[in-house]
């Protein structure tokens, strides 16, 4: 295999630290729920700005400050002031100030658990709140209206200040959902609600399941275990039906969009006109190659017109918004700019909502991966993209309106994470690279300077640990690059052999290998490291950030092209002479697990041991939304999901398997890993099983450090 590029990045962890001196981690530091894990992260500070202006504070939590620059700050509230306000009123306190939000120079607003409330930092006041019951969910506050929106009991309110809550829509435990995420949380979907930019009109989304087969999940937490129920659509079956109304908060009626038939599509990525005279819906038919941009009438729900349509042999996946355009005077025009995958990256485009496409912005082979805003002319727009650096890297850009001249505002290879002050002047840039463990900075971005406000201390000084080795490869098909990340053992000798740990993902929406703190690592790698074993990770072709031709080669036959790669990565390993090519483990979940199985399966002997969680072994078990979108139905796509099942290839398996699974998982059902082992069983393949009782599609909180225990364990026995 020719190596097209290789670079050893090493990090010198404790380089003034004797051998004897340094130490060992050990899971309760380095598995999140674990006891001392928050001491092994990078400190982060809560650095924002102050509502509308450039200013910047800091949240602690006991206290907000204004902050001058690095370690300069000037107290505004402390925890103590805050409370004694809220006990004058006869509010709940607050256990910390974390979620503080600024709306302006003065005024602040938090959530203190069942109500929202709005401080005056000036005069040091209280100057209102909206009360929520308790066992509300899904608030989202409005500063505009001084309204409040939530679920309660399976309906949808409005509250407004020093006003009765108003009942909106009425939902139901039998299949009507109104006011939450939709579509199973696909498409960028995390909410059900979208306020209108005066906060007058409220749209929200009405979800029928009632369609929709019971799936029935199991409590054993009572004396007789009982059935939970949960809606859970299968590729091929009936989905929900997705509807769209507008609340009229003045006049308090509702109208539904007229989206029409059929009822068995995607609405998202709702968005409101400028003069919210509209609403702007991406609508995707069921097959998901098919989204039509349709505008209507918010007040009587007519469809108006089609802005355009996009289509695809494999598959269209809107993900963003229409981003209107301000007009400097606390409004909107009717320009506005869309995201779109349509020549290959996903790529900025400005519309008009009268005239149609203006003119593509941005181009080329990288991809814009985030959205920030504007400046205060309304001139420029900021984004996040792999534009220098590649998939590895994320800077921060701007892009003229007017001709699309692109300038970085971000300096140095590594993943900025940033935010934008309202007037586009500023920007506070998180920032990590492989042994850079965070840095957060202020960037004027007219002068093109650069303040450091926070350097975190690397939370692994004296302990020992191994170096970092990233690398880039060749894809199955010789053509294309893939990156992969591999760590070493502490005082690594490289006439010796070491076992080796693949950790996998390998599907759409997941990216392992980056050019952040320990190369995007999981500790819980750095540890296997520490124990022992070369701990290696790849992104194979299917992984995002590398435009269509790289992540839809996966269409239609999951599992494939990924395993074709992940073996490029184990070719690799062992070409080097200090692995042991006797000794290769895999390991992952959900997709990751199936990717376990699958190279086991595939690749008989390569493997000696696996272990496998919450894996899909059978795609026609899994939902429509994500599973039909790469995979179309079961009944268009016979071939491929024979070619994916995994349970029937139980006999290919050789090595130690072990799978994991979540008894009341949602997600991935039990069903999957349940059925793998009835066809173990039939053909007299011993493999090994763990359950989680309770747990989801995941094990979180305490319990997920007995998991990984498990996990360790397990290689530790066999390998």
């Amino acid at each position: 295999m020719k190596r097209l590029y290789f670079a050893l990045v090493f990090i010198s962890i404790a380089v003034f630290a004797s051998a004897q001196e340094l130490k060992k981690l050990n899971l309760e530091e380095v598995i999140a729920g674990g006891k001392n894990y928050r001491n092994f992260i990078p400190e982060y500070k809560n650095i924002s700005f102050r509502g509308n202006t450039d200013e910047l504070v800091l949240n602690e939590s006991d206290s907000i400050y204004l902050m001058a620059g690095y370690q300069e700050k000037t107290l505004l509230f402390c925890i103590t002031e805050i409370n004694k306000l809220l006990q004058e009123k006869g509010l709940r306190e607050t256990k910390n100030l974390w979620n503080i939000q600024w709306l302006n120079m003065e005024l602040f607003w938090l959530n203190n658990g069942n109500s929202i409330v709005v401080f005056n930092s000036v005069l040091k006041t209280i100057d209102y709140h909206i009360h929520f019951p308790d066992e509300a969910k899904n608030i989202d506050f409005n500063p505009k209206a001084q309204a409040i929106v939530y679920n309660y009991k399976h309906n949808l309110y409005v509250a407004r200040r020093n006003q009765e809550p108003v009942l909106v829509a009425k939902g139901s435990d039998k299949g009507i959902v109104v006011g939450q995420s939709v579509h199973r949380n696909e498409f960028g979907i995390n909410k059900g609600v979208f306020w209108a930019p005066s906060g007058k009109f409220l749209a929200f989304y009405r979800m029928d399941e009632t369609m929709v087969t019971d799936y029935p999940l199991v409590n054993i937490n009572t004396r007789v275990a009982e059935v939970k129920n949960i809606k859970y659509p299968m590729a091929g079956m009936d989905s929900h039906w997705v509807s769209l109304g507008v609340y009229d908060l003045e006049n308090d009626n509702v109208v539904f969009m007229s989206t029409g038939e059929p009822r068995e599509k995607y609405l998202t990525n709702i968005a409101w006109s400028g003069d919210e005279k509209n609403i702007l819906i991406a609508e995707l038919n069921r097959g998901q190659d098919n989204m039509k941009l349709n505008v209507y009438d918010s007040r009587s729900g007519e469809w108006i017109k089609q802005l355009f349509q996009e289509k695809s042999d494999t598959w269209v996946e809107p993900e963003n918004p229409p981003l209107f355009i301000p007009d400097g005077k606390n409004g909107f025009t009717n320009r506005f700019i869309w995201q779109s995958e349509r020549d290959g990256f996903n790529h900025l485009y400005l519309y008009d909502l009268d005239k149609g496409l203006h003119k593509q912005l941005t181009k080329g082979s990288w991809v814009v991966t985030k959205v920030l805003g504007f400046d205060a002319n309304n001139k420029h727009l900021f984004f996040e993209s792999t534009k220098d650096g590649g998939a590895l890297n994320r800077n921060l850009y701007q892009v003229a309106l007017r001709n699309g001249k692109i300038t970085r505002i971000t300096s140095g290879d590594g993943m900025h994470a940033t935010r934008l002050s309202s007037s586009g002047a500023k920007a506070i840039d998180v920032f990590s690279n492989v042994d850079t463990p965070r840095e957060i900075s202020v960037i004027d971005i007219k002068e093109r300077s650069t303040e450091i406000l926070h350097r975190a201390k690397n939370p692994f000084d004296g302990y020992e640990m191994g170096n970092i080795v990233m690398d880039t490869l060749y894809s199955a098909d010789g053509k294309t690059e893939l990156y992969s990340r591999m760590i070493l053992p502490p005082n690594f000798d490289a006439t010796k052999k070491y076992p080796v740990v693949v950790y996998v993902y390998g599907g759409p929406h997941a990216q392992l290998v980056k050019n952040s703190w320990l190369g995007g690592a999981r500790m819980w790698q750095v540890y296997m490291a520490q124990q022992g074993y070369i701990a290696f990770t790849m992104d194979n072709r299917g992984t995002p950030y590398r435009g269509c031709e790289f992540e839809k080669v996966i269409h239609r036959q999951l599992g494939e092209a990924e395993v074709a790669d992940q073996m490029e990565g184990v070719k690799y390993l062992k070409s080097l002479p200090y692995v042991d090519a006797d000794r290769i483990g895999v390991h992952g979940w959900s997709y990751g697990g199936f990717m376990t199985i699958n190279l086991m399966q595939k690749y008989p002997g390569v493997f000696k041991v696996g272990v496998s969680g919450g894996p899909v072994t059978d795609w026609k078990y899994y939902e429509i939304m994500y599973g039909e979108r790469y995979m179309d139905t079961p009944d268009e796509n016979k071939e491929g999901y024979m070619g994916s099942n995994l349970n029937e290839r139980t006999n290919d398996i050789q090595g130690r398997l072990l799978l994991i699974h979540g008894a009341m998982d949602p997600v991935v059902v039990w069903q999957h890993s349940l059925y793998f082992l009835q066809q173990c069983v039939k053909n007299r393949k011993q493999v090994d099983y763990f359950v989680y009782p309770g747990h989801e599609h995941n094990v979180l909180g305490p319990d997920r450090v007995h998991l990984m225990q498990k996990v360790t364990n397990y290689f530790n026995d066999f390998l």
